[in-house]
């Protein structure tokens, strides 16, 4: 079967460059060769197993060779990818494998009794492989594989590439369908705003079961850059270690990472001449926490981004506006149109505050088994075989058509009758002396409708006065948007994706918790 190359796997770089170094895992470097053999025989390994064309393969693993491996692995096979975080819950993993109808599980001895009470819940589950080590009695998928080809036949650009589960910030988690032409796509337009060069070192602590992550590996192997990959920021001295070490010139974060390193003591001494770019999306970036990248990181452009699993990517900043509209997502990315609808269905006007619609080749092409959640979002565009991607999400445009981003529409508190965009008293918040991150829900309140809560982190050990912090609010905020309640965590509470879980904020305001 003659199939197309869609730049999203090793291949090619393998082809062009097997001694170029791919990645850099705390175990070791993998070149492009290494990487494109490995991925050869674990992608026969599933093979041998049975996994098909089309079949649903989950990977269950943390950043590492492994995950890298088996997620070349499964494009190889012609199978579509569903990363998973191991830090899933069991009813949640059965939930989703059960869902996607998956065929294969790749994971490891870590995460067997996650996998075995997920299989409890639902004995139709499929049973574990592994990467490197044995599982039981099942050999691992590079043994399954050795001495016998991958799948000879290529995906086409309409086959399904990947089952990305959402996180599930406003309840259960949908599966978003991506298709080989969708995500090569994406990874072309992302690569050439970014301009990702054959010697760029991206250094990522994003986990890959989430899509930011997953397209930093996407773009490096486009190129044949490389991706040094690290499974988290439990120790953030690392990463600046490894800045330096390894001469990164790429760092994506989302803002709770950023804020961690922007906060170790003595980092604007350190030197990073090859540092330059700096990536964030997942969440708006507070003003304040801008600055202080600028000021640690002086001489690394700055793109602030915006996106949805549905598209992934749907706007960045360019670097050079970002000091003139610090608070905007900047423009579509290449070769998509994004605009601003209003209440009548019409184009909204400079100013005014409507939901976002996207249309381009990133758009996903449906929820899987869900149609009416599909109809709700994807509507009909220009041409009739068209769809465009209603997100959600509430924006405004400036006069040069620079989009800023306003509220989820879930997230929209309403109080004394008014309308409260949470990320408005954050950016307040994170203005507060000693305020590292902030984050505002609204929760149930018999007299207001919703009372604003608010969480904050502090900086270091600071201690916060939480009246202190509500008459801050008070100076720059009108009444109603004034927190009723101000909690201060060590930590704000994450999901997998690296971002505040606001449904954990929530669940701790709400009346049968306080």
């Amino acid at each position: 079967m003659i199939g197309v190359t869609l730049d999203i796997d090793v291949e090619a770089a393998a082809l062009r460059h097997p001694e170029r170094l791919a990645l850099t895992v705390p175990e070791g470097r993998l070149t492009y060769g290494d990487l494109a053999e490995r991925s050869d025989r674990a992608a026969a390994g599933l093979a041998a197993s049975g996994i098909a064309r089309g079949d649903r393969v989950a990977v269950l693993l943390p950043n590492g060779w492994q995950a890298v491996v088996a997620v070349q692995a499964v494009m190889r096979a012609g199978a579509a990818l569903v990363p998973l975080n191991p830090t899933l819950k069991a009813d949640r993993l059965a939930q989703i494998l059960g869902d996607a109808g998956a065929r294969g599980l790749i994971t490891d001895s870590r995460s067997l009794g996650l996998v075995a009470e997920a299989r409890a819940i639902d004995p139709s589950l499929p049973a574990p492989a592994g990467m490197d080590e044995r599982l039981g009695d099942a050999p691992s998928l590079l043994e399954r594989g050795d001495g016998a080809r991958p799948p000879a036949a290529r995906p086409l650009g309409s086959d399904l590439a990947a089952l990305i589960y959402t996180s599930g910030s406003t309840g259960r988690p949908k599966g978003v369908t991506l298709s080989h032409a969708n995500m090569a796509f994406t990874v072309g337009s992302i690569a050439t705003y970014l301009e990702v060069r054959p010697d760029d070192v991206t250094l990522s602590a994003l986990s890959l079961s989430y899509g930011y992550g997953l397209y930093q590996a996407l773009c490096s192997w486009r190129v044949g850059a490389r991706l040094v990959l690290e499974r988290g920021v439990t120790f953030p001295g690392r990463i600046v270690q490894l800045l330096e070490s390894e001469q990164v010139t790429m760092l994506p974060g989302v803002p709770t990472i950023f804020g961690l390193l922007t906060g170790l003591p003595g980092i604007e001494e350190r030197e990073l001449p090859a540092l330059r770019a700096i990536t964030n999306a997942g969440a708006a970036l507070p003003e304040a926490l801008l600055r202080r990248i600028r000021d640690v990181f002086p001489d690394a452009a700055v793109f602030a981004m915006y996106g949805q699993t549905e598209a992934q990517r749907i706007a960045y900043m360019p670097p050079g506006e970002i000091e003139r509209r610090p608070r905007s997502v900047g423009v579509a990315i290449p070769g998509t149109e994004v605009w601003v609808r209003s209440e009548d269905g019409g184009e909204a006007a400079p100013g005014e505050v409507g939901e976002l619609i996207v249309r381009g080749p990133h758009v996903m092409q449906g929820y899987w088994n869900a149609p009416e959640a599909t109809e709700r979002r994807l509507e009909r565009g220009a041409w009739p075989w068209e769809r465009v991607l209603a997100t959600g999400d509430l924006f405004y445009r400036d006069e040069e058509g620079f989009l800023f981003f306003v509220a989820r529409q879930d997230d929209i508190v309403k109080s004394r009758g008014e309308k409260v965009a949470p990320r408005e008293v954050e950016e307040v918040l994170c203005e507060v002396p000693g305020v590292r991150d902030a984050a505002v829900v609204g929760v149930s309140d018999p007299i207001l409708g919703q009372a604003l809560h608010a969480h904050v982190a502090p900086a270091d050990a600071i201690r916060m006065d939480e009246r202190g912090m509500q008459a801050f609010c008070a100076q720059h905020l009108e009444a109603h948007k004034v927190p009723q309640r101000i909690t201060v965590h060590d930590e704000l509470p994450t999901n997998g994706s690296n971002k505040v879980d606001r449904l954990a904020l929530k669940a701790l305001g709400e009346p049968s918790h306080a």
